[in-house]
């Protein structure tokens, strides 16, 4: 049976990053990476393309969720989740983003449910072309800038040092569990579980 035949509730959890091999595990793909084990660990089955995205999905919980992997470039992500959320009308109380954020060290996550796009370029044009920030969002931290004169273009588009990818590997591990939290609505206790 289709996804859009279910009569059911539906959500769409979306993981940002940059397609293509050149920014594979780099810090601007820790959601893609998040996607990666939300997908193995959900038994996820494919679900085609739309032009802007790939897509999988998975029942949790007794709902249907569709995992959203753009296919635009990161600056472009709104576009993506609008295709996706307008063919299968998801509204955007139902939609979580999974982002890298720089302003928190690595092996660091954090849970909200509103705000700003805390300058990321990603989750801006999710909000500008959504018109809301009302979006329920994991961050996952990727690390501070080593000083302040550095690129942020050349840091989010590094890759992870050895020295990270325990700590990385760690986070990303409680991704499925932040993310059933947020399915069923329990995002205060989630911010508790897992905002550090």
């Amino acid at each position: 049976m289709l996804f859009e035949k279910f009569k059911k509730e539906k959500y769409m959890i979306v993981g940002l990053g940059n397609p293509g091999k050149k920014y594979e595990n780099t810090r601007h793909n820790a959601g893609f990476m998040a996607l990666d084990i939300l997908e193995k660990e959900w038994g996820a089955t494919p679900f085609g393309n739309k032009k802007t995205a790939t897509l999988s999905k998975a029942r949790i919980g007794g709902k249907e969720v569709l995992l959203v992997r753009p296919l635009t470039f990161m600056n472009l992500s709104g576009n993506a989740v609008n295709e996706v959320g307008s063919y299968y009308k998801i509204p955007p109380e139902n939609i979580i983003v999974i982002a890298d954020d720089v302003s928190m060290a690595v092996g660091r996550m954090r849970i909200r449910d509103k705000g700003s796009d805390g300058g990321h370029n990603g989750l801006k044009d999710i909000i500008r072309v959504l018109g809301t920030n009302q979006l329920l969002r994991i961050k996952i931290g990727v690390g501070q800038k080593p000083h302040p004169d550095y690129d942020l273009a050349d840091w989010v588009l590094g890759r992870f040092p050895k020295e990270d990818l325990p700590a990385l590997k760690e986070v990303l591990k409680t991704v499925p569990d932040a993310a059933k939290l947020l399915l069923d609505k329990e995002i205060a206790k989630a911010q508790n579980q897992f905002n550090r």
